[in-house]
């Protein structure tokens, strides 16, 4: 199977807070998940799009609770 992005997230959305995951290779190209908590503010998501953006994550998926994604998504729509 051919990988279509080398970097992904997992984030699970939540009224306070965003738990992420990312998956990035090791040295030898295994997948390796790095996982952290983040606040669901505005300087919470912020650093949510920093640690994303140092992983080099290309793609985002989201298992969101009610309208919560929302913010999570105009915060890193842009990145």
């Amino acid at each position: 199977m051919d990988r279509i992005h080398e970097r992904v997230a997992g984030l699970d959305v939540h009224r306070d807070s965003v738990a992420a995951c990312v998956l990035a290779p090791d040295d030898r190209k295994r997948p390796v998940a790095h996982k952290e908590r983040f606040a669901a503010t505005a300087a919470g998501l912020e650093r949510l799009a920093v640690w994303l953006e140092g992983w080099g994550v290309t793609a985002v998926a989201m298992e969101a609770t009610g309208v919560y994604w929302k913010c999570v998504y105009y915060a890193l729509e842009d990145r």
